[in-house]
């Protein structure tokens, strides 16, 4: 029986789990707790906590053999400083600090790629079944924050985990709205290129709504607008409103006409992107939908525009029409993915 440490650690909440890996069968998780990060200098003060913690929870020693955590920010030798806190994390320090050894650290991303080998039926929503085979490559395509990409190659019994920065290639623009907004982004930021990653994200979800706002495609509503005015008075400052989640939410509920265009035309943007990936890679085991959007907008997903700009490929419709496409519902794949990745060390 080996005891296992895995965390998500990001710019405004860690989460750990102590996770029990028996010899034969499903790991177990035996105490969870989350922490909101600018609360701590560091991550060792909140592993201590969470340790001396466990033991009182549990009535159990648990000190971990071996950690991994998973990181928002790019890590680089075993070391990273997170993206939106003043964190900087190195294993060997961690090993030393905490007297756990060894420990890993993975981008935030890489994990929930290792996360997807963890999900169970329930986890996941079937768009597409396809023809799965086995053997062929996984892709995995998160929208949140940002536009995460990444894929799985199958090596033996297990899989290896390749990290990508596909989501910082270029928009690539598929009618004569998209081609607008491909200008209206260029002109509004004074910038020579557009990321597919300014579309399909939080972030790619308010910056459409502004797009089709300023063209006057439809009258705001006033409480929609003043979330959205209150967003961008405070640029380059920490926000206290998220209109993507508002926006999202109007879409769904069918309220408001801006909202719903802005989504349809999020929606197609990201199934378009995650048709790329899939011709890139014909991840024939499977293409997964992971980070934060897709789950709350399930039934957007669900309506047929995303799997139709999945599939628009002309001559290769039939082949991304045999690649299964799963929408990940469980929010916790990447601290599944960082205790897998832990079992392996």
């Amino acid at each position: 029986m080996t005891l296992l440490l895995a965390g998500d650690i990001g710019g405004t909440k860690t989460i750990l789990r102590l996770v029990q890996q028996p010899e034969i069968g499903e790991m177990q998780t035996l105490y969870e707790e989350r922490y909101i990060s600018r609360n701590y200098p560091d991550l060792v003060p909140i592993v201590r906590q969470f340790l001396a913690t466990a033991v009182k929870k549990t009535g159990k020693d648990t000190t971990p053999e071996k950690a991994c955590f998973a990181i928002a920010g790019p890590v680089v030798n075993n070391a990273v400083k997170l993206t939106n806190l003043a964190w900087i994390l190195d294993s060997q320090r961690l090993e030393q600090e905490l007297k756990i050894a060894p420990i890993s650290l993975i981008n935030d991303f890489a994990a929930v790629s290792y996360g997807v080998l963890g999900l169970k039926e329930e986890d996941l929503h079937t768009l597409q079944a396809g023809k799965p085979q086995p053997s062929a490559p996984v892709a995995v395509i998160g929208a949140g924050t940002g536009l995460g990409q990444g894929f799985l190659i199958k090596k033996e019994k297990e899989f290896d985990v390749f990290a990508s920065e596909g989501g910082h290639a270029d928009f690539a623009p598929r009618s004569e709205l998209e081609f607008l907004l491909l200008k209206y982004l260029l002109d509004k930021h004074d910038i020579q290129r557009v990321s597919v990653e300014r579309v399909v994200s939080g972030q790619g979800i308010i910056a459409i709504y502004q797009f089709l706002r300023d063209r006057e495609y439809a009258t705001e509503t006033p409480e929609i607008a003043e979330i959205v005015s209150t967003w961008e008075k405070q640029a380059g400052t920490e926000k206290s409103v998220d209109p993507a989640a508002v926006i999202s939410t109007a879409a769904l509920a069918g309220s408001d006409r801006l909202c719903e265009q802005t989504m349809q035309m999020f929606v197609e943007a990201y199934g378009a992107e995650a048709g790329n990936l899939a011709l890139k890679l014909l991840p024939y085991n499977g293409l997964y939908i992971a980070g934060g959007i897709a789950p709350k907008i399930l039934p957007l997903l669900q309506e047929g525009s995303f799997l139709r700009a999945f599939t628009s490929k002309g001559r290769m419709r039939s082949i991304l029409e045999d690649v299964p496409v799963h929408i990940v519902l469980n929010p916790q794949v990447g601290l599944i993915g960082a205790a897998l990745y832990a079992a392996r060390l």
